[in-house]
């Protein structure tokens, strides 16, 4: 039998389902992001949680990749209370896409860090490889997106995004990292995969209410300023064990 035709209809369908399926991965592990985070580090809680918080990254990624996939295919069908497909196109299409694919990245290499620390050649396999690539094209892709429909809060995750690539690839090639790098990358990584989850549930999830708020600087900057302290404070801490 031939696939059922994209209709609007069915495209509204898949749309709110993988909404679903984003919101309640993402909720999942919006909550389990704090156990790993203010727990004792390395021990069985720590481990369990950060293990479910990785995994409903990467679904919640996956769901936010689809639809932002859908939102391009059908802008008005997905966002009807909104009016300008161009916009919505960019904003919640190829910037949201971005923001998934980022939180993939971040998850998954977060992952391999813990999982195999200083073993180099272990960071090269394919799906790691595909993420650098895949996270370098689509946020030069989204900031031309963001050049051609005038709207430079969308230049916040090119920037994001070609810097996780810039220190990913930082740390995969360096031949002699330090002994505790992994776990400060470990850190930048899964702390990175949080701020960019909470910041797409802020901004994002601000639409359905109030769609003026959806790019306020003020619902980006709040997850941004916590993530960074986060990061900054831990790094400082295994900085200073390690020495």
């Amino acid at each position: 039998m031939p696939a059922e035709p994209l209709t609007p209809t069915l495209i509204a369908t898949l749309f709110s389902g993988f909404i679903v399926l984003h919101i309640a991965f993402g909720s999942v592990g919006l909550l389990a992001f704090w156990v790993p985070v203010i727990g004792r580090k390395g021990a069985t809680a720590h481990r369990q949680w950060g293990r479910l918080f990785t995994w409903t990254m990467i679904i919640t990624g996956f769901a936010a990749i689809a639809v932002s996939t859908l939102t391009l295919i059908d802008p008005m069908s997905t966002h009807p209370h909104l009016e300008n497909p161009a916009w919505i196109r960019g904003v919640f299409g190829w910037m949201m896409q971005g923001l998934a694919l980022l939180t993939v990245n971040l998850a998954w290499y977060g992952w391999l860090c813990v999982q195999h620390k200083t073993d180099r050649q272990a960071f090269f396999e394919w799906r790691n490889v595909s993420l650098q690539i895949a996270l370098t094209v689509v946020s030069l892709h989204c900031a031309w997106q963001a050049w051609l429909i005038r709207e430079p809060i969308m230049l916040g995750m090119p920037a994001i995004g070609l810097a996780t690539v810039a220190t990913n690839l930082w740390f995969m090639l360096n031949r002699r990292p330090a002994p505790m790098d992994w776990l400060k990358e470990h850190i930048k990584a899964l702390v990175g995969a949080g701020i960019s989850v909470y910041t797409a549930f802020f901004a994002f999830g601000a639409v359905r209410t109030l769609p003026q708020l959806a790019l306020h600087p003020g619902l980006w900057a709040i997850p941004l300023a916590v993530g960074l302290s986060l990061i900054i404070y831990h790094r400082h801490v295994v900085g200073r064990y390690a020495r």
